[in-house]
């Protein structure tokens, strides 16, 4: 009996992520969920240096910024909430100090630059083509920060808009990293803040464009899709019936990892699954001999890693 209709998937025959790939993500909320998971099973990987950003043109501001090196001053940072905050970057970066939010903006740039001429692998997750641009500056913005609404004005990015933002963040990532794989996906969490039918044109204008772009070092992989059509149903949803569970992520990121993890490197997951999980083991007596074998078998798997893969870290 079928109880699902199943999004058809293929390996990647080529290019795939493997431990010697290195991987930066942006995007919405789910790239760090991937992330977690990069995290978890020990690849290289950076996640948003400048924090989750949701839009296509706040990712393309960023990756400007960093490949055309530039140097935050007193002018990119504002006071509110007695905090200093940067349009350009989620609040996770804000500061109580100005010096040190633009020696963390910088700090994060030149991070960035390096990643991008270095990395194997960019995965892009787009949330939502609503952007609210700041009325004073005329500039759109990655976030708010709280600023009073009537202080902005609330757009949606159409084709045309999103097509030249995407097609310039793949120029630019190209222009100093040529061998780059980029990797699009568009977040399966739900915008409803924007409205159901809004949500909906939003995610669509998104995907209508990416597909457009696609090539032999461009490519696009459906979670949106995924949560919408194999996992549909509230209980794959968090409470607020807007993010996807535990569960769910787990169930996107096994489909991302039979589409593009090689399969040389199964079985070095499966080892550092094991060790991750007797890193987090709770003996009931830590002293007793038992334990100790456990530890030393534990220490002898650890270094097995270790002796093929220095970078990894436990």
């Amino acid at each position: 009996m079928q109880l699902q209709t199943k999004i058809p998937l293929e390996k990647q025959s080529t290019n795939q992520i493997d431990y010697n790939s290195d991987v930066l993500l942006f995007g919405s909320c789910f790239s760090e969920n991937i992330g977690k998971k990069l995290d978890y099973y020990k690849f290289q990987n950076t996640q948003n240096p400048f924090g989750i950003l949701f839009h296509p043109k706040a990712i393309e501001i960023l990756i400007s910024n960093a490949v055309n090196g530039k140097q935050y001053s007193n002018d990119d940072v504002f006071l509110q909430n007695e905090q200093w905050h940067c349009f350009d970057t989620h609040s996770k970066l804000s500061c109580n100090s100005k010096d040190d939010l633009l020696h963390k903006l910088n700090t994060q740039v030149k991070l960035t630059s390096e990643s991008i001429q270095n990395v194997s692998h960019v995965i892009i997750t787009l949330g939502t083509s609503w952007v609210y641009r700041f009325l004073e500056s005329d500039k759109v913005v990655a976030n708010c920060h709280k600023v009073p609404q009537k202080q902005f004005k609330k757009e949606l990015l159409d084709v045309g808009e999103i097509s030249k933002s995407l097609q310039n963040i793949i120029n630019l990532v190209n222009s100093v990293n040529p061998r780059v794989i980029i990797i699009f996906t568009v977040s399966p969490v739900r915008h409803l803040k924007d409205g159901f039918t809004e949500n909906t044109l939003s995610k669509s204008n998104l995907i209508s464009v990416i597909h457009t772009l696609l090539d032999k070092k461009t490519f696009y992989f459906p979670s949106y899709e995924i949560m919408m059509d194999e996992l549909r149903d509230y209980r794959f949803y968090k409470q607020d019936m807007i993010h996807p569970s535990p569960l769910a992520i787990n169930y996107i990121w096994e489909k991302f990892k039979n589409v593009w993890v090689s399969d040389e490197s199964l079985a070095l997951m499966e080892e550092v699954e094991t060790i991750q999980k007797g890193l987090q083991h709770k003996p009931f007596n830590p002293n007793s001999e038992a334990h100790q074998k456990f530890l030393q078998n534990l220490e002898d798997k650890k270094s097995q890693v270790l002796s093929s893969f220095s970078h990894i870290k436990f």
